[in-house]
């Protein structure tokens, strides 16, 4: 199916949709009715056991320095052919920051342009509307199938996957413990391929109208799983969709329950959370009173990839999984990577609206920080880190003040060395870049410099 069209919806067949649904029919039947066996020989960084911590960040080799890699459409070798993949960095990309990677796998007959684009809908729905909700905080890849398609003959697809990977990677900065899969259709089938071959590589996978087409190399270990189908569906029929939730709702441990699912006719959708899954790894289903669709609309017989939920409800999937800060109950100075020198309570003061500055360090009382469960950064076990006055805007002073649980008082420690306020995204600094004692901590826009860079230790 194309990206959604604003345009009417039925359940019979669809003189816009003949391009493509003969083909369709008679390949992804003939799949879905099959059991594939796809293997894939798995790179060295994506071995078969399970990851001691899917959330604790590991930056890549591409953190630190300029890229190489730029928006737009990409070839490289894989399992020796000519591959392609449409690539979308942020417009505000900084070197110095872990992004989530995302993967979004077109439809049979479907293309990455067609993905990357939005179709009709633009880019409110480009990789699956992940563009417009993601808000510049995600690298997007929209990879290209061998005959417009996902059959992963030999396991060549997944290959082509580690080796996008890979490439990404080594060129830009991404979390490693934040990748993501998504597809409709025949890209949900691939999603669901990834979800049982890479596990321990992928955070999460969101499949749309999907079934088992591109094979399922492994399938034993918890990955989070989202689910959307619809219950009227005659391409793939929602039992499909279901086979493929309930993998992951053994595989996850959790509690195995028939979720509810609209009436016909009712133009809504449930959501379902299912309980008891394995800390880390929930499973979540989405039935939809609809056809073969990734946008449907509630309310409207109607799809549309501006205005449909689904997209709002795969961001809140993915988004909802944060690197691990350090273990609550770190403790230590802050020291500047440029300066040598340690975050410091002038005059071991015990004010509210203190300024810290940097100053030798000593190991005294009013320079050493505890970072909690909380994110807060406390200082004499009574006072926080704190934005003054909850200001986000540059050169706003950094204090301390009675420790109130606010966003404001709230810091990721990340692995590139800076430390970012919750309340403003904006990075713990050296004024002036300067080094010398007495220099002012502020907030400042992250730019990579080593006035921004900080060990906790």
């Amino acid at each position: 199916m194309r990206p959604p069209l604003d345009r009417a919806r039925s359940d019979r067949p669809r003189r816009s949709l003949t391009r493509w649904v003969p083909a369709a029919l008679g390949a992804i039947a003939t799949a879905a009715a099959a059991t594939i066996a796809v293997t894939a020989t798995p790179p060295a960084w994506a071995d078969e056991d399970p990851p001691m911590d899917v959330g604790t960040l590991a930056a890549t080799a591409g953190c630190g320095t300029p890229p190489t890699l730029t928006s737009g459409a990409h070839s490289i070798q894989s399992s020796g052919q000519s591959r392609s993949f449409i690539l979308r960095i942020p417009s505000n990309y900084d070197n110095t920051r872990a992004y989530r990677l995302i993967f979004a796998f077109h439809w049979r007959g479907g293309t990455m342009n067609d993905v990357a684009s939005g179709g009709t809908s633009g880019t409110a729905w480009s990789y699956y509307g992940m563009q417009e909700q993601s808000n510049n905080s995600a690298i997007l890849v929209a990879p290209q199938g061998l005959g417009n398609g996902w059959a992963n003959s030999g396991g060549q697809d997944i290959t082509f996957v580690d080796d996008m990977v890979q490439l990404i990677e080594n060129d830009l900065c991404v979390d490693t413990t934040q990748l993501f899969a998504m597809g409709f259709s025949f890209g949900g089938g691939m999603s669901y391929a990834i979800a049982c071959t890479r596990a321990n590589v992928f955070r999460a996978v969101v499949v749309y109208a999907g079934a088992q087409l591109s094979g399922c190399s492994g399938g034993t270990q918890p990955i989070a799983y989202f689910g959307i189908h619809g219950i009227s569906d005659n391409v793939l029929n929602i039992s499909l969709g279901r086979s493929l939730r309930d993998t992951f709702v053994r595989n996850n441990g959790c509690s195995s329950q028939g979720p509810p699912e609209p009436a016909p006719g009712s133009l809504t959708h449930i959501t379902t959370a299912y309980t008891g899954c394995q800390a880390g790894y929930p499973v979540q289903w989405a039935a939809f009173d609809g056809g073969h669709l990734p946008g449907p609309v509630d309310g409207c017989a109607c799809e549309s990839g501006v205005t449909t939920w689904t997209k709002a409800e795969a961001w809140s999937f993915i988004a909802q999984f944060q690197t691990t800060p350090p273990p609550s109950g770190q403790n230590g100075t802050i020291t500047g990577t440029q300066s040598g020198r340690c975050v410091d309570v002038p005059g071991s003061s015990t004010t509210n609206g203190t300024q810290v500055q940097l100053w030798d360090c000593h190991g005294g009382g009013n320079q050493r920080w505890t970072y909690t469960a909380s994110k807060q950064l406390v200082v004499y076990g009574n006072k926080c880190l704190d934005a003054s006055g909850q200001g986000t805007g540059n050169g706003t002073a950094v204090i301390i003040w009675d420790c109130h649980g606010q966003a404001n008082q709230q810091w990721d420690l990340n692995a590139n060395g800076t430390i970012t306020g919750v309340h403003s995204g904006l990075c713990l600094d050296a004024a002036g870049a300067a080094t010398g004692n007495g220099t002012q901590i502020q907030l400042w826009g992250c730019w990579g410099g080593a006035n921004q860079q900080w060990t906790l230790q």
